[in-house]
């Protein structure tokens, strides 16, 4: 339980004795009157009653979780580490690596912005790997100007090409970082701070607080630093071993309830034994005649290509196309072939934003048929597999090069596959919607799900026509031998 959470409980601790000591201190006259409540089966006391009901209701509204948790990645954070590795005459030279140890949400241009605010009065002499968007008030210096004097300063990764003598190791990258099962190499990012007016002992030091990171909206929250022990490095001939003088640690988690108010993609459904086409809920991610003028736009439009990039407009703001759900991204899932031990799914991802391009995209799907994985085409797959003994959950993604780019709206803003699943047969079936997934995330994101009533259903005569039309050629071709013979 938070600190927060503890305070509260305390809270109603003492909102119950006081509500106790109330109800023994009334009047004679309240006491003449009845002091219970009679319920069917129960008789409660009122000022009992009274003080349960209020109790229940400071539950409801304190024990609130200011950290995200996701089921299918319990353990992905952000995990930022702060290392001094030397002391300076007013303070102290420190590397600071992001580690992005979520399985499958990465961070995509423009990248990361990490902000906190100093304990003291520090200021920033230097940046390498990285700089601050802003410099802030430095004229109480003379000479040396600091690259930064803000108290809550903000920094930025520096982009690709960057000279070499401003680089560090797992800098210059523009603040994209893969995820972790994607490419766990390419999931860190560094730069190298000088510190000065700061303390030049781990006694004198001070932690930094209020971190903050953008990725680059909001979405993530960060917990207070927390020294931890000091990182270690080994020498690239691995014959020596050196540590930091100071380490400490923040972590950050994802909320995507923090990072948008409106879903960001949807799932439709299809299936070879039905000709229902379920499409994604209407108004999923908006509605037509609710949102803002320009939000959404006609593929047929003559004037596309003016409203897609306007002169003299930011055009990194989204532009959808018009449609009943208004979802930036579609995934379609069609249950396309079965076999007597295989069947076939196909995922179609279409892009329907006309000013976005998904670069390193993925794919989750929750689906208990994943620990049967026979083959998968034209993308990647790793299984994800958060808790022992349970194997229901596939991670997709592009090949490099050929379509690990999700390209905008248009004839060529979409990537597809094709699964090929091992029947398991004391669970394989079409009925009720098994051969559907459970749930779906976009770049981490969870897609809207049609409601399970409308899911294309088998069949309920299926089964029965097979066999009597079976019945029915058995009994042909008998007849036809009987009168042969």
């Amino acid at each position: 339980m938070d600190r927060r959470g503890k305070h509260s409980l305390d809270g109603g601790e003492s909102l119950l004795s006081l509500l106790h000591l109330h109800s023994e201190s009334k009047s004679v006259q309240e006491e003449m009157e009845s002091p219970w409540l009679s319920t069917p089966g129960s008789v409660i006391p009122r000022g009992g009653f009274f003080a349960i009901t209020l109790l229940s209701l400071l539950l409801c509204t304190t024990f609130t979780s200011t950290k995200a948790y996701d089921a299918l990645d319990p353990t992905g954070n952000i995990t930022i580490k702060w290392d001094i590795i030397s002391w300076t005459a007013d303070g102290y030279i420190a590397v600071v690596t992001m580690y992005n140890f979520q399985q499958y949400r990465h961070i995509q241009a423009p990248g990361w912005i990490l902000g906190w605010t100093w304990a003291k009065k520090e200021v920033i002499w230097n940046v390498m790997g990285g700089q601050t968007t802003e410099q802030g008030d430095c004229s109480r210096f003379k000479g040396n100007i600091p690259h930064c004097c803000k108290k809550d300063p903000t920094v930025v990764d520096l982009l690709p090409g960057t000279p070499y003598n401003q680089q560090i190791a797992n800098c210059c990258t523009g603040g994209v970082l893969t995820s972790w099962a994607q490419d766990p190499e390419h999931a860190i990012s560094s730069f190298q701070l000088s510190v000065g007016s700061a303390g030049t002992t781990n006694k004198t030091v001070k932690l930094p607080k209020n971190f903050t990171l953008k990725a680059p909206g909001p979405g993530y929250t960060c917990g207070p630093a927390k020294i931890v022990r000091p990182t270690k490095f080994i020498t690239k001939d691995k014959r020596r071993t050196t540590q930091a003088l100071m380490t400490w640690n923040v972590t950050c988690t994802y909320s995507q309830f923090l990072a948008q108010k409106t879903p960001t993609c949807c799932v439709s459904l299809s299936s070879f034994y039905n000709n229902t086409v379920v499409n994604c809920p209407t108004c999923t991610c908006g509605c037509q005649n609710k949102t803002e003028p320009g939000s959404c736009v006609d593929p047929d439009s003559p004037h596309l290509a003016s409203v897609v990039s306007p002169p003299g407009k930011a055009i990194n703001t989204p532009l959808v196309r018009c449609t009943s759900h208004m979802c930036p991204i579609r995934v379609h899932w069609h249950v396309k072939l079965q076999y007597k031990e295989y069947w076939r799914v196909k995922i179609t991802i279409t892009n329907f934003n006309y000013r976005m391009n998904y670069s390193q995209w993925n794919l989750v799907v929750q689906h208990p048929n994943f620990d049967n994985v026979t083959q998968v085409f034209s993308f990647n797959f790793k299984p994800l597999t958060p808790y022992v003994g349970l194997n229901d959950t596939g991670m997709l993604w592009g090949v490099k090069f050929y379509n690990d780019l999700l390209t905008s709206a248009g004839p060529l803003g979409n990537v597809q596959s094709e699964l090929l699943f091992r029947k398991d047969k004391s669970a394989f079936t079409f009925d009720k919607g098994w051969a559907f997934p459970r749930r779906i995330y976009f770049n981490g994101d969870n897609c809207v799900m049609p409601p399970p009533d409308a899911y294309p259903w088998l069949p309920s005569a299926s089964s029965k026509l097979v066999f009597s039309l079976l019945t029915a050629v058995l009994g042909t071709l008998a007849c036809v031998l009987i009168l042969l013979t």
